[in-house]
């Protein structure tokens, strides 16, 4: 039974609760078992809520077993959060930082509230940098999270802990959230399907109304399409109050994956575009792996273009990024402050935070202001170029490097560090800017046996198309199959 829990996805396990196979509080006892055996290894899990998710459980078994009609995609499912943005009443929230030690959530966020309806039980939470900044998962508060595919490679980040817990099999899918990459990137250095939903597609509520203007969004890690597409439609929509949001979807995602995918066009990039990086230059792993999936669509009924990179530069469009990214990342502190009612030192917080804190200090109003409109104008340029052209997808690697060693982000020479998270992210990040859905694919591996993510954007509001494609690539080239050297045989 053990087995085939494993390789069941969330919505393979809902489905045996439903049916009586198995029981809630089993798949809960199974999980912990699995965090126990593992986690030593790769440091996923920060905050275990094994108590507390045994008392779900129970409730859980309850209702079943008086005959309760149980309509909840994923009844009982065992669930990981990720330690920022989203709250869990009751429970420490670090967001990865030794400043808010001993800071307990007063409430459950929107998001959370919708997880929980959708029958999943939180049985932790995950590992992620401080405060989110970097795209990789190495807090000094709680030590790097290793990577199952190779423990000396980063599992990413920031939603890295995450990404780590469902490669190594400890729960089938988890929750993310993405200012730059970070569910995407994670996704590429770990072997998952990773999406980044529409800007404001899922809520953010009660504490924010937006971050970064929108360019922060929620979702989940999932090993299967399947099971995104159907978390997205138990979580999104607007909440009460939003500033804005999504456009409204044709049908459920989840029906989305059964429909006729047709003929579409993709454009795709092997070079960078100017004005999207510090670097300009992909490594030739993940330059041949979009090659590689290029064919691949091609071979299945779909017109592939490449697209040349100079109708996509702009030149001042990563330094806009980088005035909008730093002030949402320095923000945190200002914030922080308010609500402790005192100033933060230097001592109190990693280095690359204290940069991003006193760049932050030095934009003024229009600073932001301005570069927010150059940011909205490059958006206008890419929905111009998928509307001009007649475009359906746009197709990159995710990462422009493969995943690195840990250790790789030094507090030496903050420098290098930031010239790396802006290479990392150079085809990541440009969908935050523009806050498009787009997702991390598994369909490659290089020859070190690491996984190299294949990125697919849509047009605004169109996640629809996203997973289409996405079940349509699992289809032909599965990789459910694909078990990290790290992973849960129990």
């Amino acid at each position: 039974m053990k087995v085939e829990l494993i390789e069941n996805d969330a919505i393979g396990l809902g489905e045996m609760v439903r049916e009586r196979e198995i029981k809630p509080s089993e798949l809960v006892e199974i999980t912990i078992e699995r965090i126990e055996k593992v986690n030593p290894q790769i440091n996923a899990v920060i905050y275990k809520m094994y108590d507390e998710a045994r008392k779900v459980a129970e409730k859980w078994d309850k209702e079943i077993s008086i005959g309760k009609k149980i309509d909840a995609p994923f009844s009982g499912v065992p669930f990981l959060l990720k330690d920022i943005c989203a709250e869990y009443e009751g429970t420490p929230y670090y967001a990865g930082a030794k400043l808010l030690e001993g800071n307990i959530s007063e409430w459950d966020t929107e998001l959370v509230k919708r997880q929980k309806a959708a029958g999943l039980i939180v049985v932790g939470k995950t590992n992620t940098p401080e405060f989110g900044i970097l795209p990789t998962t190495e807090p000094v508060l709680f030590g790097p999270t290793r990577n199952p595919w190779d423990l000396n490679i980063i599992a990413g980040g920031s939603s890295g802990g995450s990404a780590a817990a469902v490669a190594a099999g400890i729960v089938p899918m988890a929750h993310g959230n993405d200012g730059g990459g970070s569910i995407r990137i994670p996704a590429s250095c770990c072997g998952l399907f990773g999406l980044k939903p529409t800007r404001a597609r899922n809520p953010l509520g009660p504490r924010y109304g937006d971050i970064g203007s929108g360019m922060v969004v929620e979702h989940a890690l999932t090993r299967t399409v399947r099971d995104s597409a159907a978390l997205l439609d138990a979580t999104s929509g607007p909440d009460l109050g939003d500033p804005y949001y999504a456009p409204h979807k044709k049908r459920p995602y989840l029906e989305e994956i059964r429909q006729d995918l047709g003929r579409l066009k993709i454009g795709f990039l092997t070079s960078i575009p100017k004005g999207w990086s510090f670097e300009t230059k992909i490594h030739p792993d993940c330059v041949n792996a979009v090659k590689d999936v290029a064919k691949l669509c091609e071979s299945l009924g779909h017109n592939v273009v490449e697209v040349n990179p100079e109708e996509l530069s702009q030149v001042n469009l990563f330094q806009a990024f980088s005035i909008v990214f730093t002030s949402v990342s320095g923000s945190s502190l200002t914030y922080i402050e308010k609500e402790l009612g005192k100033k933060i030192t230097k001592d109190q917080v990693e280095p690359i935070t204290w940069l991003m804190y006193k760049n932050a200090a030095t934009r003024t109003a229009s600073d932001y202001l301005l570069a927010l409109e150059e940011c909205q104008l490059f958006s206008r340029k890419l929905a111009q170029w998928f509307h001009n052209g007649g475009y359906d997808l746009f197709l990159t690697p995710t990462l422009t490097i493969p995943p690195v060693k840990i250790g790789s982000f030094t507090v030496e020479n903050l420098g290098k560090s930031v010239q790396l998270m802006s290479q990392m992210a150079a085809f990541t990040s440009i969908f935050n800017t523009t806050g498009q859905p787009a997702m991390s694919i598994p369909l490659y591996w290089n020859a070190d046996k690491l996984p190299i993510g294949l990125q697919f954007a849509g047009r605004f509001g169109d996640e629809a198309t996203l997973f289409r494609i996405a079940a349509q690539l699992e289809q032909e080239r599965p990789w459910i199959d694909q078990k990290p050297p790290i992973y849960c045989s129990i």
